[in-house]
């Protein structure tokens, strides 16, 4: 079988692109020359944190089967990333409308089936990993089959799982080509800071930044601080999404750093870059998720010798830098708007 390549001037599809990671890639394929790309997102396009003009940006429910259908068709990629989630906060306390992504799951692959779409990537979750391996914060780092037997992260990791097997049985029953990566913590610039979706490099960012112009010197923790994660900066979930889209690899793959920091380095870390030291609360029984996460990078370094690079004290910085301008009036607050 030859090469599977990106082609700029075919029809690729991102969904999702009124999302962080989804507005990330949609800026990336234009940045490279793609000339027909659909954008999808439920949220209105004042809502969306990237948008651009020389896009076709569509405004659709992708949980629903008819709309799915109006965004396959004609395209020959797709980039499946529309999912109802957020942070930690937002995952344990609405466990069921993850549950409900579900539906953009098996949505997507029907309308991709019949519109004859040659490759679909779907993006699954470090979160469909056996918690019963992910107890304590020295960690020893997730290999992918690690799922199994499964265990996951109640209610999102569970989805993430069941979707990951569909796509499987999609390639197999239907010859649908499906690639799946398991993203470990994405941060950087344009995305949630605020509101219960964040994650957790953002929202230490925020909570810094607030300690600062309201002159508190004080920021709660959840947890103890010293669980521990690896987070993965957006340009290298970008450039894997679409390496993985393009390669031979046919199961889930992890995409995600293997640097292991505790939370409460993680804190650290956004101190010094703010030139700050502040009086750290710890908040014992807000959700905290798993005690330990990393990812094993050994597969993806045999299937294409590459892997996430960016130190997060780098992808801090410019996360930091990028938030400190939103929540201080330095930088234009709706969505970014690029006129062809």
């Amino acid at each position: 079988m030859a090469k599977y390549s990106l082609n700029t001037s075919e029809p690729v599809l991102v969904t999702g692109a009124g999302g962080f990671i989804g507005g990330h890639l949609v800026a990336d394929l234009r940045n490279r020359g793609f000339e027909k790309i659909r954008a999808v997102d439920r949220k209105p396009l004042d809502q969306w944190y990237q948008r651009f003009d020389d896009v076709e940006n569509l405004v659709l429910d992708v949980s629903l089967l008819e709309p799915c259908r109006i965004a396959a068709k004609g395209a020959r990629t797709i980039f499946n990333l529309a999912a109802d989630m957020g942070g930690m906060g937002f995952i344990e306390n609405n466990k069921a409308l993850c549950m409900l992504s579900v539906l953009t799951s098996t949505h997507m692959l029907v309308a991709a089936r019949d519109a004859g779409v040659q490759r679909l990537f779907y993006a699954s979750s470090a979160c469909v990993y056996n918690a019963d391996k992910q107890t304590n914060a020295d960690v020893t780092a997730l290999r992918e089959d690690d799922a199994y037997p499964a265990m996951p992260e109640d209610g999102y990791g569970w989805e993430k799982l069941f979707s990951e097997r569909m796509a499987r049985h999609f390639t197999e029953d239907f010859g649908l080509e499906t690639r799946v990566a398991r993203y470990h913590n994405v941060y950087g610039p344009w995305g949630t800071y605020d509101g219960g979706r964040e994650k957790a490099p953002a929202a230490i960012c925020r909570k810094v930044i607030q300690a600062q112009l309201a002159g508190t010197n004080e920021i709660e923790i959840w947890g103890d601080g010293e669980q521990t994660r690896s987070f993965m900066y957006i340009d290298d979930c970008v450039a894997g999404t679409k390496s993985i889209l393009e390669s031979d690899i046919h199961y889930p793959i992890n995409l995600g750093s293997s640097e292991l920091v505790t939370i409460n380095q993680l804190v650290s870390a956004v101190e010094q870059i703010a030139g700050a030291k502040l009086i750290r609360k710890y908040k014992l029984d807000a959700p905290k998720g798993v005690r330990g996460r990393n990812s094993d990078n050994a597969l993806i370094l045999k299937e294409l010798s590459w892997e996430p690079s960016t130190r997060l004290y780098d992808g801090m910085e410019k996360t930091y830098a990028w938030i400190r301008d939103q929540m201080t009036g330095k930088a234009e607050k709706s969505s970014r708007l690029f006129v062809s």
